[in-house]
């Protein structure tokens, strides 16, 4: 008898997030009752992340560390039909499973969310209404808006590429050649920490230099030592 699988697999790539795991993890057991494949993919974490994700999700696989990499080996082991990629620190809305299987109808083939960040700071609120306009514009999208796909188209387009940032933009790239994304406005919420942690107006504008550079063709991995320079500094 043929069994199908899940029609939604959520996958997390986490390193070191002992911190956040539980709760995130907490948030998704509504949609795992009824159906939804939790996978996990962990890339070498060092503190308890691997232990309190265990029991809470229905795969842990583990990888050599970097965002794709883990992306990649946990889609391997997903069964669903449409696969959703999700940061730990962005919590889903509540309708998202229900949105996400009625927008992903043909000729649809892929998309994401529409993005509120959890900062008060008044910055932000400029932050993600420009993030959410310039991906609706472009059919770009980053890995803060919960990227769902169906597994067929990305496995069309061989996945995240290998690259240490960039990866989400990359993606997006290579999809829109299929089709253009559906665009959510149910808003996921992420966490400002990146920001708050770095400096707002630094980290914009380290973002906004990088994707320049790298839309002239600067190599994923000059970048992404930039990036870690900065972010140690």
């Amino acid at each position: 008898m043929l069994i199908e699988g899940p029609e939604l697999s959520i996958i997390l790539p986490v390193w070191n997030e002992e911190p956040l795991i539980g709760a995130c993890l907490f948030r998704l057991q509504s949609l795992r009752k009824r159906g939804v494949e939790i996978v996990v993919a962990d890339g070498g974490s060092s503190d308890r992340t691997v232990s309190l994700a265990e029991p809470l999700c229905d795969h842990l696989v583990c990888s050599t560390k970097g965002r794709a990499t883990q992306m990649n080996t946990g889609a391997r082991v997903a069964t669903g039909r449409i696969l959703l990629f999700l940061h730990v620190d962005t919590e889903l809305p509540a309708n998202a499973y229900e949105e996400i299987l009625s927008a992903m109808e043909l000729p649809h083939l892929w998309g994401r969310f529409d993005v509120k960040l959890t900062g008060s700071h008044f910055m932000f609120r400029f932050i993600e209404h420009m993030m959410n306009l310039r991906s609706g514009l472009t059919g770009i999208a980053t890995g803060d808006q919960a990227i769902f796909v169906t597994r067929a188209a990305f496995e069309q387009v061989g996945g995240f590429p290998d690259q240490p940032l960039m990866e989400d933009i990359e993606i997006s790239r290579r999809l829109k050649k299929l089709a253009f994304p559906v665009s959510l406005k149910s808003r996921v919420i992420t966490s400002s920490r990146r920001w708050e942690e770095n400096g707002i107006y630094t980290t914009v504008l380290l973002m906004w230099w990088l994707r320049f550079l790298y839309f002239i063709g600067a190599h994923p991995r000059v970048l992404h030592k930039m990036y870690e320079k900065k972010a140690q500094a």
